[in-house]
C-alpha cells in the first residue's frame, strides 16, 4: 500500500540525459543547459530531484571540465548538508568523483567544505533592511561538522597533495575577532578536528590559531579586563540592591535554600576577553586529548605535541612583549610530565645564554624561566635548586667578564640580559625561598650562602638599580633577614641617584620616576580569564598578600643556631588576618600600587623599612 501511494520520485530531463544536454552545450546549443542550472539553483529542489541529478552527475564527470566551471560552482552550492542521509551520501560521493576525475575543481570543494566549519546566519529583512542576523542554534549543528569532515577526507584521501591546498583556505576562512563567539568556537574547534586526520598541518594549524590568540590578547591589556569586570560587578551589585524587597519573605526563604550559579557568572565583561577565553578552553582542553589517550598520559603523543607548541612558542609568542594567557598553553602541557617543565626550562636557558640571539630574546626568556620555576608548582625544589645554581653561575662568569673591561656599569642596553637573569633568580628566591629553607634550616642557609648574591648585588652592574622595586625589596628583606646580603646600602644609593623625568601634558608638567628601565614582565602572572583559569589554578602558585606582622617579622634577623621551628608566619605561607594588608600590584612590571581590587599578582610593590 506504502509504495503504491507514494508518488512516483520527480526526474525532470530537457532534451535527454545529463550527458546529451553536456554534449549538445559543447556545440553550441545552451537551451537545456540553462534549464539545467535553473533547476540546479532553486531553492525548494527535493531530495529526490538532487539525488538523481548526483548520481548522474558521478557517471559524467569526465565531461565536468574547466569550462563548466560554472555549473560546477552551481553543484558546490546545493543545499546538501541540510539533508537526508541518501543526499548525504550521494553527495559525498560526488566529490570524490569530482576531485579524483577533475583536480581543477580541489580548491572550490575545499573552500565550500571549509565554509561550513561556522554555523549558518541567519538574517531577517524587513523592508530591504537587516532587523536580525545571529547564529543559526541548529540542533543537528555538531553531526553537520561531523559531515564536513567526511567531505574533507574523502577529498583528502582521493588527492594527496589536499594540505597543501587547503592550508591557505583555512588561513582565509579564519572569522575576524569581531565575530560572534560561537562563530570563532566552532571555526577553532573544527581546525584542530582537522589535524587529527591531517596530521601535517597540524604545526600550521596551531600557528593560525595560536597567532589570532595572540592578537585577541594584546589587544585586552589586563587592566582593561579587570575594570570591565569591576564595572559589571558594581552595575550588578546596583540591580540587586534595586530589585530587593519585591519579592515576599517566603520566596525569599525558597531561594536560599537553591544555590544556583547564573551563568553570566562565568561570562567575561570584557567582549574580547570573553572570546579568548572560550578559545583558551578549547585550546586546553585539545592539548588534554591528544596526550592522553583512555585517560592515561601518551608519551609519545605528548612529546610530538610538546615540539609543534615549542615551535610556535619560538615563533609567535616569545618576541611578543606583554602578552597575559596564550603562553599558558606551554604552562599546561609542561604540567603533564616533569620531563617536559625540564626540557622547556632547558629550552629558555640556551635561548638566554646563547650571545648571538637578539637581547631582547635573551631578556625574555630570563623573564619566563624566573616567572615559571616562581609559579608552577608541579616544579619540585630538586629543580629550583638546579636551575638557580645554573643561572648565579652564569652570573658570576658574566661578572668575572666584565668587571676588568671597560663596560663595566650600569647600562640596561649593554647588560639587559644580566639584569633580566638577576632577576629571574631573585623573584624565584621571593617565592621559592620557604622550600629552600624547609626541612633543614642549618642546610638550606648553606646552600643560599654558597649562591654568594653578595657578590651579584654589590658588583660594578648594580642590578638593584635596574631591577622591578617591588622585587629588590622583597629579595632585599629576605636575603637581610637570613643574613645573605644587605641590601639597603645600595637601594638607598640607587635612589639618590634617580633623576625624575619631566613630561609636558594637557594636564600641566608630569613627573615621572622610570621603575622598570628593564620594560620587563612576569609572563606567568595570574591568570584572570574565568573558565579557562580552572585548568591553571590547581596548578599554579598564587602570591599571598603581606600582613604588617609579615613586615614586621621580615626585619628581624634570623639569630645564629635558630631552630626551624621558630620560622616566622610570611616563612610558613600563612597570612594572619588582621587590619595591616599591603597592597599587592597585579601586574608586576607596574610597579605603582593598585587598589584592593586587583590584589593578585605578584608580589606587592610594598616598602620595607630600612632598618636603622
Amino acid at each position: 500500500d506504502e509504495f503504491i501511494s507514494s508518488p512516483p520520485r520527480k526526474t525532470v530531463r530537457f532534451g535527454g540525459t545529463l550527458t546529451e544536454i553536456l554534449l549538445k552545450y559543447e556545440k553550441g546549443d545552451t537551451t537545456d543547459f540553462e534549464l539545467l542550472k535553473h533547476q540546479l539553483s532553486d531553492p525548494d529542489i527535493k531530495d529526490a530531484q538532487i539525488i538523481n541529478w548526483l548520481h548522474e552527475f558521478r557517471a559524467s564527470v569526465a565531461y565536468l571540465t574547466k569550462e563548466l566551471e560554472q555549473l560546477v560552482n552551481i553543484l558546490l552550492k546545493l543545499p546538501w548538508l541540510r539533508r537526508s542521509r541518501e543526499v548525504v551520501e550521494e553527495y559525498l560521493g560526488f566529490l570524490g568523483n569530482l576531485v579524483s576525475a577533475q583536480t581543477v575543481h580541489l580548491r572550490p570543494c575545499l573552500r565550500m567544505i571549509v565554509s561550513q566549519f561556522v554555523p549558518p546566519r541567519i538574517t531577517i529583512r524587513e523592508d530591504d533592511v537587516d532587523i536580525s542576523d545571529s547564529d543559526d542554534d541548529d540542533e543537528n549543528i555538531s553531526e553537520n561538522f561531523d559531515t564536513c569532515h567526511r567531505a574533507l577526507q574523502t577529498v583528502a584521501r582521493y588527492v594527496p597533495s589536499t594540505p597543501q591546498f587547503l592550508m591557505p583556505i583555512l588561513v582565509e576562512f579564519f572569522p575576524f575577532i569581531n565575530k560572534s563567539e560561537r562563530t570563532l568556537e566552532c571555526y577553532v574547534h573544527n581546525l584542530l578536528r582537522v589535524t587529527v586526520y591531517l596530521p601535517t598541518l597540524r604545526l600550521q594549524i596551531l600557528e593560525l590559531i595560536i597567532e589570532k590568540l595572540l592578537k585577541l590578547d594584546v589587544s585586552t591589556p589586563q587592566q582593561d579586563i579587570e575594570d570591565a569586570e569591576e564595572t559589571a560587578n558594581n552595575c550588578a551589585s546596583e540591580e540587586k540592591s534595586t530589585e530587593e524587597g519585591l519579592f515576599d519573605m517566603e520566596e525569599d526563604e525558597d531561594r536560599k535554600g537553591n544555590k544556583v550559579v547564573s551563568p553570566s557568572a562565568e561570562r567575561m565583561a570584557h567582549p574580547l576577553a570573553e572570546r579568548l577565553d572560550i578559545l583558551m578552553t578549547i585550546l586546553f582542553s585539545y592539548i588534554k586529548d591528544v596526550c592522553h589517550v583512555d585517560g592515561k598520559l601518551d608519551i609519545s603523543n605528548t612529546k610530538d605535541l610538546y615540539r609543534d607548541l615549542v615551535s610556535v612558542f619560538d615563533k609567535l609568542i616569545l618576541p611578543t612583549h606583554a602578552s597575559c594567557h596564550v603562553q599558558y598553553f606551554m604552562f599546561y602541557i609542561c604540567s603533564f610530565k616533569l620531563g617536559l617543565a625540564e626540557a622547556f626550562l632547558d629550552h629558555l636557558w640556551k635561548k638566554l645564554q646563547d650571545p648571538n640571539n637578539p637581547s631582547v630574546i635573551r631578556q625574555t626568556a630570563g623573564s619566563y624561566i624566573g616567572s615559571f620555576l616562581a609559579r608552577a608548582k608541579f616544579i619540585p625544589i630538586v629543580t629550583v635548586k638546579a636551575c638557580l645554581d645554573l643561572l648565579v653561575n652564569w652570573l658570576h662568569k658574566y661578572i668575572d667578564n666584565q668587571d676588568t673591561g671597560a663596560n663595566a656599569y650600569c647600562d640596561v642596553a649593554l647588560h639587559g640580559p644580566f639584569y633580566s637573569t638577576c632577576q629571574a633568580v631573585f623573584y624565584t628566591l621571593i617565592f621559592r625561598h620557604k622550600q629552600l629553607l624547609d626541612g633543614n634550616l642549618r642546610k638550606g642557609l648553606s646552600y643560599l650562602q654558597s649562591l654568594n648574591f653578595e657578590r651579584i648585588v654589590m658588583c660594578q652592574l648594580n642590578p638593584l638599580k635596574i631591577c622591578i622595586p617591588s622585587v629588590v625589596n622583597l629579595f632585599a628583606a629576605i636575603t637581610r633577614k637570613y643574613q645573605l646580603v644587605f641590601c639597603y646600602t645600595i637601594i638607598e644609593r640607587n635612589n639618590r641617584q634617580f633623576i625624575p623625568v619631566v613630561r609636558s601634558g594637557t594636564g600641566g608638567d608630569l613627573v615621572q620616576t622610570c621603575t622598570n628601565p628593564l620594560d620587563s614582565f612576569f609572563p606567568f602572572d595570574p591568570y584572570i580569564l574565568k573558565r579557562s583559569k580552572k585548568t591553571i589554578d590547581p596548578m599554579y602558585q598564587f602570591w599571598e598578600e603581606l600582613s604588617a606582622e609579615d613586615l614586621e617579622n621580615l626585619k628581624k634577623p634570623i639569630k645564629k643556631g635558630t631552630s626551624e621551628d621558630e620560622d616566622d608566619d610570611f616563612l610558613k605561607g600563612e597570612t594572619p588576618q588582621n587590619d595591616g594588608v599591603v597592597e599587592i600590584a597585579p601586574n608586576s612590571y607596574e610597579s605603582n600600587t593598585r587598589s584592593p581590587v586587583s590584589s593578585i599578582g605578584s608580589p606587592a610593590d610594598c616598602y620595607v623599612p630600612y632598618p636603622l
